[in-house]
């Protein structure tokens, strides 16, 4: 069964999210017609339990930030559901969109480009609140600076440019906008992949600090497996455009099922020459398929080491195989 048809319709789940496709027109004929495709999301499910961190990986150009750009409306999607405390985001108009927008809110990757350089720290945080008459006066005021004081940074620093800042610094001013409307979800886009490996622990651990403090439940976006694996309780991985394997953390790593996943895993290094030695690990040969001409089959047929004829020919379904893991490969790793 696929993951809409085992998962009953209920509030139980904060975001729903069935059979999303957003496919770009690459070129168009000189009267306007599309001559072809890149389908950089093609028809994903994804489901988000209330105070989790579901987390999103794969190699750039898989369709992650596609999915949660699209999750949000910042690019309209071209097919599916996207429901979100029962209401399908898909359907609602633009000024309905604005309201529930107040809701999900999304900490950009790059820290250096997501704020305004004209605003200084104390307006950049404040303007959410503005916008959605949240507070003014002294109360806008007391607000700001406790958030400031809430990333980490200190209220001094309020009446400075986002120019004075270091990456690490800007990314938590990012993450006090993101907050302050206390949202119910927040879209985290590769939040730490443009920092020093040492920053990128302070983000992650500052991430956990205020989920557990504003009970947030958050989608986290990433292509280093290490961080993915650090912040998340479930994990997505994604390959051009599908989900091919899905379930909790742990068992992604100890029962990995999609050949992709284990080649994933297998280029993260291992420092440990005697682990290293023990560890069974799948490489990733071959370049991907054109985007632009996918295969009919599965879509890592020609870079899987275990394909077979009918994986040249025949797609396979993200099926769920044990409590909670979903595959969707004809030949799951034992």
């Amino acid at each position: 069964m696929s993951v809409v048809e085992v998962k009953e319709k209920t509030n139980n789940y904060l975001l729903q999210i069935e059979g999303l496709k957003k496919h770009f027109p690459v070129s168009t004929t000189i009267f306007g017609k599309t001559k072809q495709t890149l389908k950089a999301v093609d028809g994903i499910d994804l489901y988000l339990k209330k105070g989790e961190t579901l987390g999103i990986v794969g190699e750039s150009g898989c369709g992650k930030s596609t999915t949660g750009n699209t999750i949000l409306r910042l690019i309209e999607p071209t097919e599916g559901k996207i429901i979100f405390e029962g209401e399908d985001l898909v359907k609602l108009s633009k000024k309905k969109m604005q309201e529930i927008r107040k809701d999900i809110q999304m900490i950009f990757q790059d820290p250096f480009s997501s704020l305004n350089p004209r605003m200084k720290v104390f307006d950049i945080i404040a303007e959410p609140l503005r916008t959605h008459g949240v507070a003014k006066g002294k109360g806008l005021e007391d607000m700001v600076y406790e958030l400031i004081e809430t990333v980490g940074l200190d209220r001094s620093l309020a009446k400075r440019f986002p120019h004075e800042f270091s990456g690490g610094q800007r990314q938590r001013i990012g993450i006090a906008r993101a907050i302050a409307l206390k949202p119910k979800l927040i879209i985290c886009d590769e939040p730490v992949s443009a920092l020093d490996v040492s920053i990128q622990a302070q983000i992650l651990n500052l991430l956990l600090d205020l989920q557990r403090k504003f009970d947030l439940t958050f989608i986290f976006i990433g292509h280093g497996i290490p961080a993915v694996k650090y912040i998340s309780d479930r994990i997505a991985v994604m390959y051009m455009g599908e989900v091919v394997e899905m379930t909790t953390k742990e068992k992604l790593f100890s029962e990995t099922k999609h050949p992709y996943t284990k080649g994933l895993i297998s280029a993260v290094p291992i420092p440990d020459p005697k682990l290293r030695d023990k560890t069974e690990r799948v490489i990733i040969e071959n370049d991907i398929p054109d985007q632009l001409n996918l295969p009919e089959g599965c879509r890592f047929y020609s870079r899987c080491p275990f394909g077979t004829e009918r994986c040249k020919v025949e797609k396979p379904k993200l099926n769920e195989i044990s409590n909670e893991h979903y595959v969707a490969c004809h030949y799951p790793l034992n």
